[in-house]
């Protein structure tokens, strides 16, 4: 079973296509785990009224890393995924098939790729996605949250995320779980990002930025090549960053 983790606060606006997208998944055993913290709008009540009874744990508060821990603990299935209330499944056979690469592949986690939802239209990602390695991942966060899947024991023996971070913590999450086992890393797409100005990584470009790069930092080499490397991306990565955030 998979156990798809949704975190809410006053989520209504994007909701509902979310748990329908969860709803119409075919072929796959799943159950679907809501973790609210707070929410005024509406979420509580539209989730108490969904026909199949979800798992609501509600009054989390704390930070999106806390809830996402919350519902990683109160999950039952053999897998997690952690797909937010803004984020949506590409399409009814994604936990299917993500099922099916786990049975044929030994590997404690695997992720796959996702589309951008920009106004109601699909993009894809706006870069080359390099081959998994370890040392790629520290380059660049490429694992999309939305499309990764982990075995829950794996969750539990790495620890979760940290609470400590406030946008790094997927990232943190996954240079760790990088560290102690590699990944099914797929081309397939499974997942829709949804962008928009009150998403957490788009209000909080720079900060995010930063975050990341401090990260990184921690699990990269300690030579002095590698740490000039880092330190040359680093500038020009931020040149580009407040050059488009000043173009708006």
């Amino acid at each position: 079973m998979i156990s798809v983790i949704t975190c809410t606060w006053n989520s209504m606006a994007t909701l509902p296509q979310t748990v329908e997208s969860v709803l119409s998944q075919k072929g796959a055993d799943f159950e679907q785990i809501f973790v609210d913290g707070g929410s005024t709008d509406g979420t509580l009540e539209y989730l108490r009224g969904l026909p199949h009874a979800p798992r609501i744990l509600e009054g989390i508060g704390g930070g999106i890393a806390k809830a996402m821990n919350a519902g990683a603990q109160a999950a039952r299935g053999e897998y997690l995924c952690h797909l937010h209330s803004d984020d949506y499944f590409l399409h009814p056979r994604v936990l299917q098939r993500v099922a099916g690469h786990f049975e044929a592949n030994a590997a404690d986690w695997l992720f796959g790729r996702i589309l951008y939802d920009r106004d109601g239209a699909l993009v894809p990602e706006p870069f080359i996605v390099p081959e998994y390695s370890f040392e790629q991942l520290v380059r660049r966060n490429f694992v999309p949250h939305p499309a990764s899947f982990i075995r829950r024991t794996t969750f539990q023996e790495v620890g979760g995320f940290r609470t400590d971070l406030r946008f790094a913590m997927d990232y943190e999450f996954f240079l760790r779980l990088g560290q102690r086992s590699k990944p099914l890393a797929l081309k397939e797409a499974f997942s829709v990002f949804r962008v928009h100005a009150g998403s957490t990584t788009v209000k909080n470009q720079l900060a995010s930025f930063e975050e990341d790069h401090a990260v990184r930092l921690r699990y990269a080499g300690h030579g002095w090549t590698e740490r000039l490397m880092h330190a040359a991306r680093y500038r020009v990565r931020r040149r580009r960053l407040l050059a488009q955030l000043e173009r708006g």
